[in-house]
C-alpha cells in the first residue's frame, strides 16, 4: 500500500520552469533538474527543451531506469499535454516505485544529502507551447501548424 495521493504532488508554473531552463550552464536543463514528457502520440509537435520522453503506456517497464538515472536529480517533472491525467499519474508511479526503495534511497539521501522533489508541470505542454513554443531556447521541434488551432487531443 502507497502513502502518496495526488495531494503530495507539487506542481510548477511554467515560467518558474522556464526559469530553470534559461539559467541553465549548459543548456538546456540544469544539472538538478529532469524533465519527463509522458504523452504518448501527440508528443508530435515539440516538446519543452532537454526532456525525456517516456510514452505513458511504457512508463511501467521502464520505471527501474527511471529511478537509477533521475536518483541524483533535486526536481523531477512530469508533464503531458494537459497535465490532467498521465502526467500526475505518472509523477505518482514514479513516486510509489520509489517508496518501494526507500530504505536504499534514504541511505543515498544521508550521504548526499539529497530530497528529490517530484513535481506535475501546470497546464501541461498545452500551456507551455502556448507561452514558449516559438523559443527556440526552451522549446524543440516545434510546429506551430499542429498548434495553431489549439489542442486536439
Amino acid at each position: 500500500m502507497s502513502f502518496y495521493t495526488i495531494s503530495d504532488l507539487g506542481r510548477i508554473t511554467r515560467d518558474d520552469l522556464s526559469q530553470h531552463l534559461l539559467s541553465a550552464s549548459p543548456p538546456p536543463l540544469p544539472p538538478h533538474l529532469a524533465i519527463v514528457d509522458v504523452r504518448d502520440s501527440d508528443h508530435v509537435g515539440g516538446h519543452i527543451a532537454g526532456s525525456t520522453h517516456i510514452p505513458s503506456n511504457t512508463l511501467d517497464y521502464r520505471l527501474p531506469e527511471l529511478l537509477r538515472v533521475l536518483r541524483d536529480k533535486q526536481t523531477v517533472v512530469f508533464h503531458c499535454a494537459l497535465s490532467q491525467q498521465r502526467g500526475p499519474s505518472a509523477a505518482l508511479r514514479y513516486l510509489r516505485e520509489r517508496r518501494r526503495e526507500e530504505e536504499r534511497q534514504r541511505e543515498i539521501e544521508k550521504e548526499e544529502g539529497l530530497k528529490q522533489q517530484v513535481v506535475v508541470l501546470e497546464g501541461g505542454f498545452v500551456k507551455w507551447q502556448e507561452k514558449f513554443g516559438e523559443d527556440k531556447r526552451l522549446t524543440e521541434a516545434y510546429a506551430k501548424d499542429i498548434w495553431e488551432h489549439g489542442y486536439q487531443g
